[in-house]
């Protein structure tokens, strides 16, 4: 048997996949890391650290497989999208990496609208808006900040290209990971020169772009040696992970989408051309499935909605116990709404001033209202993506995964608000898995990426919409009013608090 490993480097922790070249998962190995808190919204990551970790993640993986060593033809990895690793001549790593949850750059985003003439003018070149988590500002931030450091650099890459570099030497990126620069002309898939003059950057520090199943370069032979790896072992791109995630989940072709409510929450839809005006209310990305795209909205807090729920008033229950309660509870909670805009709110608002509040609060309501209107305020919240990511594509299949889809009520609950049938996989591994699967369509161990999984990734469950969608057509118009009505009153805290 042969395979390939998938790598998932993430914020908070690296995760390695062994899959058989029939698609089969094998096993897996992981390591966890912290990234480095700092005032002022600073977050950064000295990229050392996760190369470390993923050796030691990769050592441990095949030394516990030991059949599999010597036998492993190609890797590939997702990685966290945005975050910046700026390189000197040397490719020596300059400073520690921003991160894509640093939002030390409102300004720097401020001037790119600017510079680009306006907001119409940088969706016109880039498809995205300006948002502190993109690369495009932290590269701005440095030229500004630390001109010493930003005077040293030659290459700008993403965390993934990092470690395809330490693993074979090359420096490439991928489209998926170039569209979240907001230097990617997304529409003709190559860097936005137009930009790159009007921000008075060298399109030099950019990498070369190559397709996310392209070939960086072979492992090098000390490291296969080390890890156990097939000698010419191809390090395959990989991709950003969201579209990884998206490619693990069964979304390979026009039709087909997938929604995760995970600490954070998404709708990703498969776009081919983007022939629909561009108003900034959703990300459009390069794809990781050939020639295409994808329309995505993030909201900042879906999951850890209900974490922080458990944790302020019901510390000593169980999730168990939350969803008897909320199921107990009414289909539109005795009339009490969530906004869940605990950390602000990207799509469609793209607002950080946003609060998270409970409106309609009565006498007689009880936990079981509480903790469901939690549940429909993420609902709520994933239907406002939904709209605005059908503005791109259809979503006639989608697919549900993340912590929401392991709760039944919530699935249902989501499945009744969006009015449309959700797809639970048997798989839960996501990004590690997209990128097995782009390492075995890169490498050519399997044509394409409707057969790269091998059939091995089923429909477990169905779920339907209930009776219950008549009450939420009627809540769903309240919840969008209702931060319409209070946009002001956040700004209002923002100013009281300053």
């Amino acid at each position: 048997m042969k395979y390939v490993i998938g790598i998932d480097l993430g914020t908070s922790g690296v995760k390695t996949l062994l899959v058989g070249h029939d698609g089969h998962i094998v096993s897996s190995a992981q390591a966890g890391y912290t990234p480095d808190f700092y005032s002022g919204g600073r977050v950064e990551q000295k990229p050392e650290v996760w190369w470390e970790n993923t050796l030691k993640a990769l050592k441990e993986l095949t030394d516990k497989n030991p059949e599999a060593k010597g036998n492993i033809t190609a890797t590939a990895v997702s990685g966290q999208m945005h975050s910046s690793v700026f390189l000197d001549g040397s490719n020596e790593v300059i400073r520690p990496a921003i991160l894509w949850n640093d939002t030390r750059t409102t300004a720097q985003t401020k001037e790119i609208v600017e510079m680009a003439g306006g907001v119409k003018e940088l969706l016109d070149m880039t498809c995205n808006s300006a948002l502190e988590g993109f690369t495009l500002p932290k590269i701005l931030w440095l030229k500004e900040n630390e001109p010493e450091n930003y005077a040293k650099v030659n290459k700008v890459i993403m965390p993934k290209d990092y470690i395809n570099f330490m693993l074979s030497g090359n420096i490439k990126t991928d489209v998926s990971d170039a569209a979240g620069t907001l230097l990617f002309d997304v529409k003709n898939t190559r860097w936005s020169t137009e930009l790159c003059k009007k921000t008075d950057l060298s399109p030099e520090i950019l990498p070369e772009v190559i397709p996310s199943t392209g070939l960086v370069g072979e492992v090098k032979p000390e490291l296969c040696k080390e890890l156990g790896l097939e000698p010419g072992c191809k390090v395959i791109s990989g991709g950003a992970d969201n579209s990884c995630a998206a490619i693990g989940n069964g979304v390979v072709k026009e039709g087909q989408g997938v929604i995760s409510i995970g600490t954070s929450g998404t709708v990703i839809g498969y776009v081919g051309e983007i022939n629909s005006e561009v108003t900034g209310g959703v990300h459009l990305f390069n794809y990781s499935a050939p020639n295409s795209r994808y329309a995505m909205g993030c909201m900042l807090c879906a999951g850890e909605a209900l974490n922080w729920t458990k944790r302020t008033f019901f510390e000593n229950l169980s999730f168990d116990d939350l969803n008897v309660l909320a199921e107990a509870a009414p289909a539109g909670s005795g009339g009490l709404f969530f906004l869940p805009y605990l950390f602000g709110e990207r799509s469609p608002h793209n607002d950080p001033d946003a609060k998270g509040a409970f409106i309609g609060i009565f006498g007689g309501c009880e936990k079981g209202n509480i903790i469901r209107s939690v549940m429909e305020g993420v609902g709520y919240a994933v239907k406002d993506m939904y709209e605005e990511v059908i503005k791109f594509t259809s979503l006639d299949e989608i697919f549900i995964t993340g912590g929401g889809a392991k709760s039944k009520l919530w699935g249902q609950i989501c499945s009744d608000i969006l009015n449309k049938p959700l797809k639970v996989l048997n798989i839960s591994e996501g990004p590690s898995y997209g990128a097995a699967l782009i390492a075995l369509v890169g490498s050519g161990a399997a044509a394409d990426f409707e057969g790269a999984n091998g059939g091995k990734v089923k429909v477990v469950r169905e779920i339907n919409p209930s009776e219950n969608t008549e009450a939420y057509k009627k809540f769903y118009p309240v919840f969008r009013r209702l931060y319409k009505t209070n946009k002001e009153n956040f700004k209002l805290i923002k100013e009281a608090l300053n």
